[in-house]
């Protein structure tokens, strides 16, 4: 099946757009079996996706980016969906080839210093490790909302991803901040609890704050950089 052709294709998108999230997630795990995947980072956003894809039973792999710098909340929240959901998820760690000389050349803080150094971080760290998770896949399912950032608001809710080549499926591109809590409490969900205490978007705990009343969601996000640079590269295009 050409998947280049298919994502063009407005009857496809139109379909998936007329489904539940459960109902096309189960479509695309049946257009392309055992080559569907959900990258999660225990965001409010993944924690719904990943509610959806255990509850239902739906072949799906799940995996996570153990950047090594992460938050113990946020390894606390991978204890606990694993244990409500009893799915496995893969983590992929940094290559230890790429981050020892970084480390050991820059420093482990390297990433304040400049712009590049930051980039490389999160190259090692993030890009790469997806890049080898989503080796074979069809389907990168993710939690991206347009309200995320001015450079999401254009994105559709399939995508292709010209530099993983592959089909990227953003089931929540449309909801809303409330509509992601809500859902959440409604049906129980294990969460971060930092999302309690001002964080909103969380990743690395080096690079990521509270966001302060009136602040921008991704204020929070490498803060000391201008606001027009805050990619990691995960979601380039």
């Amino acid at each position: 099946m050409d998947t280049t052709a298919e994502i063009i294709n407005p009857n496809l998108t139109d379909k998936i757009s007329r489904l539940s999230i459960s109902d096309a997630l189960r479509l695309l795990t049946e257009l392309h079996p055992d080559q569907v995947c959900f990258s999660t980072s225990f965001s409010l956003e993944d924690q719904v996706i990943l509610h959806h894809i255990a509850t239902k039973n739906l072949p799906i792999s799940v995996f996570t980016l153990d950047t090594g710098r992460l938050f113990s909340e946020t390894y606390s929240v991978w204890t606990s969906s694993k244990e409500k959901y009893q799915i496995p998820i893969q983590a992929y760690s940094p290559d230890f080839h790429l981050l020892e000389p970084f480390v050991r050349e820059k420093g482990p803080n390297a990433f304040y210093e400049s712009v590049e150094n930051r980039k490389q971080c999160c190259f090692i760290r993030k890009v790469e490790p997806l890049k080898r998770a989503l080796a074979g896949q069809k389907i990168w399912i993710t939690g991206i909302r347009a309200e995320h950032s001015g450079n999401r608001s254009h994105l559709n809710i399939l995508e292709w991803d010209e530099g993983n080549q592959l089909i990227k499926y953003n089931p929540l591109l449309h909801w809303t901040q409330d509509e992601v809590k809500a859902y959440i409490h409604e049906h129980n969900i294990p969460y971060n609890i930092l999302h309690d205490r001002g964080f909103v978007s969380i990743g690395c705990a080096p690079c990521t704050r509270a966001i302060k009343p009136g602040e921008d969601f991704r204020a929070g996000r490498w803060w000391w950089e201008d606001a027009g640079k805050k990619e990691c590269g995960l979601h380039s295009n």
